[in-house]
């Protein structure tokens, strides 16, 4: 059952609308009631005056002459007077005896006594005066129904003007609402797109008063420019902290190097005796490799998030996935290598970037699988000539579903893996492995492998179709 929205969930225009049509319906019913009620009684005793008036008139032009064994009656014509206003005249003597009236009058008693609840008339009673006294009665009466019937439709018209009334306020008020409202309504809208876009520079409209709305504008206006001001204070500072890491991964390559020179001819000219020393310049030997492979991996991801590109050239991919492949095969163990298909791939890029993607790839399967399992390597041209799609497949665990987007992300690990066991991981490789492909304008994607393990696919265009922006997602 649908739930009717509650008054206080409606429009603010809505509501304003109808607070002004209650606030002039009620002092339209207060004015209606009383002017309806005045109204009335005026007709009442503008009409109650007018047939006292009418009897008045007829009696003051009627004589009654006693004479021998009745009445003498001088006066106007009866039904010519009742025809005028479809009256009733009866004409009675001193002792109520009628001696006079008009065709089809009304018996409505004798003189001097009122209607009844019933009767639908209004009656009048005038005496006749002959030298000073009263020697009989006129009793006049007409017909209350058109008074009535001008008092329903003075309350007909009041209503109507009421109702009429309390409409056009609530159109009023929603056409002021509306227009007191549409500049809020602007700043909703742009406020909206600020929120989509992310863009603090989008300027608000500029208010055209000084009232409360004029006020919030200016404000939020302001708040936009310092909003705008610190997205460019940080972003400068990010940049200056992408350049500098950049900077220092790059210096520290040729000390490390140096470092990891000495340290091998160190070990060579050390005795393999089981002492000490060969044990401890063993173990700097590996902390200097992996300190170096990490300001390697350091140095690709700032550099590519500071916008700096390595040089590009003409090289085929094949041959390089080759050349990784016969790198990583004295590491493999018990794992073993599937090399499938490659066919040429000519794609313009960094011909070192695109080896450590492949690498990483490989390095990320060796360890991320138990003893024994097997790691595939394909490549494959998409038929309409436009881009390569390379794969490296396993038949391991794989990569849970809410994983597969996240375990490109930097330090990101799906579970513990042999490397983290061995504290020789960094967590970067798959993140390297995107921004790589990303910066080449290529995507990669974590799948599920044909026999169950993980499944990882990059997708690069080939050099005879142009690249697509960076980050665009397949």
């Amino acid at each position: 059952m649908l739930s009717r929205p509650r008054p206080s969930r409606w429009p603010v225009r809505w509501r304003l609308a109808l607070a002004s049509a209650g606030l002039t319906f009620a002092i339209l019913l207060v004015f209606a009631g009383v002017v309806g009620y005045l109204a009335a009684d005026r007709v009442r005793e503008d009409f109650d005056r007018d047939v006292e008036n009418a009897a008045a008139g007829i009696a003051a032009r009627i004589q009654i002459l006693p004479t021998t064994g009745g009445y003498l009656y001088q006066g106007p014509v009866l039904n010519s007077a009742a025809a005028a206003n479809g009256a009733s005249i009866r004409v009675f003597t001193l002792d109520g005896t009628p001696i006079r009236e008009s065709a089809g009058a009304l018996d409505l008693g004798p003189p001097g006594a009122q209607t009844g609840p019933q009767s639908p008339v209004r009656l009048a009673t005038a005496a006749i005066l002959n030298n000073g006294q009263t020697v009989g009665y006129v009793q006049y009466a007409r017909d209350a129904e058109p008074v009535d019937s001008t008092i329903a439709r003075i309350w007909l018209f009041i209503a109507a003007g009421v109702l009429g009334g309390t409409l056009l306020a609530s159109l009023a008020g929603l056409a002021i609402a509306d227009r007191a409202m549409r500049p809020i309504a602007d700043l909703t809208r742009t406020a909206r797109e600020i929120a989509t876009t992310r863009d603090p520079s989008r300027r608000l409209p500029e208010p055209r008063s000084s009232d409360e709305v004029g006020e919030l504008t200016r404000t939020l206006a302001e708040m936009l420019r310092s909003l705008e001001a610190a997205q460019g204070e940080r972003e400068a500072a990010m940049q200056r902290q992408r350049e500098f890491v950049a900077d220092a991964s790059h210096e520290l390559r040729t000390p490390l190097t140096s470092v990891l020179a000495n340290l091998e001819m160190l070990q060579e000219s050390l005795p393999d005796d089981g002492g000490e020393d060969p044990l401890m310049v063993g173990s700097a030997l590996r902390s200097s490799r992996r300190m170096s492979r990490l300001v390697g991996d350091l140095l690709i991801l700032a550099r590519a998030d500071a916008g700096r590109h390595s040089p590009r050239e003409r090289c085929d991919l094949a041959e390089i996935a080759r050349e990784a492949a016969m790198e990583v095969t004295p590491v493999l163990g018990r794992h073993r290598l599937n090399v499938g298909e490659l066919p040429a791939a000519p794609v313009e890029a960094s011909r070192d970037e695109l080896y450590r993607l492949v690498i990483n790839l490989l390095d990320n399967a060796i360890h991320h699988t138990p003893n024994g399992s097997r790691i595939d390597l394909s490549a494959e041209l998409d038929p309409g000539g436009r881009e390569v799609r390379l794969e490296v497949g396993d038949d391991g665990p794989g990569v849970p579903a809410e994983m597969r987007e996240q375990i490109f992300d930097r330090f990101a690990r799906a579970g513990v893996s042999a490397d983290a066991a061995r504290g020789e991981g960094t967590g970067l490789g798959l993140a390297i492995v995107r921004s790589v492909a990303e910066a080449h304008g290529g995507t990669v994607r974590a799948g599920v492998s044909d026999r169950g393990g993980a499944r990882f696919t990059v997708r690069l265009p080939l050099a005879s179709s142009p690249p697509r922006p960076v980050g665009e997602r397949m």
